[in-house]
């Protein structure tokens, strides 16, 4: 049946080449394949579990493409592997075809972020991998190997190992390891972010022009992506998730846009616009993305106050960008002149934000009076007017106060780190960490030797 299937769906690739805004039914469609109903899930923590999704009630239905989109930390890859079976909720259901799952969804095949390939097996060996679990003789593998191989652009590979093949080309590997078992639902974590643009752009066109086809070995696909353009681009519907203190569904688009969609349509644009503003919270809410309420700056702690992944060199060059722009600047106009995706930036406007120095009224970012200094000073006044912004920031505050407690003026990391693990798990108390460390370094409040992992108060940080 495997190949089969791949016979037919090459022929119709073919088809699709010479017919490219046919579009094939599907058998089935809006047949329910996957639904979780109350799903959490939570990890545990250094004295509590720390939950990472919380309420979550989804359906996958056949015929159609849905996007996990949201930002870092929004529980998008975790509810995707909860639905690939690999795992458990916390408390709640999942369930394939109506019966709850127990272990690794049958139904579902992955394609990872990081091509996840066996060095040492060739293509065809990668590709044979899924039909050789499940018993599949040799001869009928190795046909279906070949045809999953051919079909997705790579004949006359299948005897290269991946150290020989480009980004791309590993990539369209593990597009074919999953194709080749097909999957009632393809689960796809963020599969083009890793390639360079034009590759990520070819490789997407070419899987929608398969999906497109009618005859996909796979009856729906499940993309997580935090890119926006991206999940319009593909997506049937886009399920919108929030973060803080848990990733919950914030809204669901249905996308309605016929296929191929063009990137420089009325509509296109509109959509992009209404999913980037409920993504960032604005502007039903004038507060910092991924957060449930405002929190006012003498309500600020570790816990409801995260430090956004961003270095002092980004913030002062976005706070010179938009000094140069009169003070002001809409964020997606920005994001396209400097060439990345406005989820790329997002971090850099909260830490802007969070410090004091701008502020985002809708689509605009705007200069406080003290961001327009900061981005006009020389290096000795960025220093010290950074310092003033940065004692804002609960964890830098927290540090400096706690040297300035200590008689030798130093203090251990691991004081911090046991902090922030009631609060973060421990790649977000890295991530806290490094910010942190980051920005009081360069702000002349302390110092960090990585050695004995111990922070040092610096003398122009002692009170006066």
């Amino acid at each position: 049946m495997v190949l089969n299937t791949l016979r037919n769906l090459r022929s119709a690739h073919s088809a699709r080449r010479a017919l490219p805004h046919a579009s094939v039914p599907r058998a089935a469609d809006g047949e329910l394949l996957l639904e979780t109903v109350g799903l959490t899930k939570a990890y545990a923590g250094a004295d509590r579990e720390l939950p990472v999704l919380a309420g979550i009630d989804l359906q996958v239905r056949a015929g159609e493409i849905v996007a996990l989109l949201g930002k870092s930390g929004s529980g998008k890859s975790t509810l995707l592997r909860c639905l690939a079976g690999l795992l458990p909720a916390s408390s709640g259901t999942i369930a394939y075809r109506g019966a709850p799952l127990t272990g690794a969804n049958p139904g579902t095949a992955m394609v990872f972020q990081t091509f996840a390939l066996l060095p040492w097996l060739t293509v065809q060996q990668n590709v044979e991998l899924g039909l050789e679990a499940r018993g599949v003789p040799t001869d009928q593998r190795a046909d279906a190997a070949i045809q999953a191989i051919d079909l997705i652009g790579l004949d006359g590979f299948e005897s290269a190992y991946p150290k020989e093949l480009s980004g791309g080309m590993r990539q369209r590997v593990g597009f074919a390891r999953a194709l080749v078992v097909e999957p009632d639902v393809l689960m796809m974590d963020e599969p083009f972010s890793a390639l360079d643009v034009l590759t990520a752009e070819n490789l997407r066109g070419e899987l929608m022009e398969l999906w497109e086809s009618g005859q996909f070995p796979t009856r729906a696909i499940v993309l997580v992506t935090h890119n926006i353009e991206e999940a319009v681009l593909m997506a049937d519907r886009i399920v919108v998730l929030g973060s803080r203190p848990y990733g919950t569904i914030r809204e669901t688009f249905e996308v309605g846009l016929e296929r191929p969609r063009e990137r420089d349509s009325a509509a296109f644009d509109d959509l992009v616009d209404r999913v980037y503003r409920v993504m960032t919270g604005r502007p039903k809410e004038t507060r910092l993305p991924g957060r449930p309420e405002a929190v006012e700056t003498d309500k600020r702690t570790v816990a409801n106050t995260p430090l956004p992944t961003a270095s002092v060199d980004s913030l002062s060059g976005l706070a010179e960008m938009v000094a140069h722009r009169g003070g002001r600047c809409d964020l997606v106009d920005l994001a396209d002149d400097l060439g990345l995706d406005i989820d790329d930036v997002l971090p850099l406007v909260d830490a802007l934000e969070l410090l004091g120095l701008a502020r985002v009224s809708e689509n605009d970012l705007l200069l406080t009076e003290a961001g327009t200094a900061f981005a006009g000073a020389d290096v000795q006044q960025s220093k010290t007017l950074f310092a003033d912004a940065a004692m804002g920031a609960p964890l830098v505050k927290l540090i400096t106060n706690s040297l300035r407690q200590q008689a030798d003026r130093t203090q251990g990391a691991g004081l911090f780190r046991d902090l922030l693990a009631h609060h973060y798990t421990s790649e977000q108390v890295d991530q806290q960490l490094d910010t942190a460390t980051d920005w009081g370094r360069y702000a002349e409040l302390y110092t960090y030797d990585a050695d004995p992992q111990e922070y040092r108060l610096d003398e122009g940080a002692l009170p006066t």
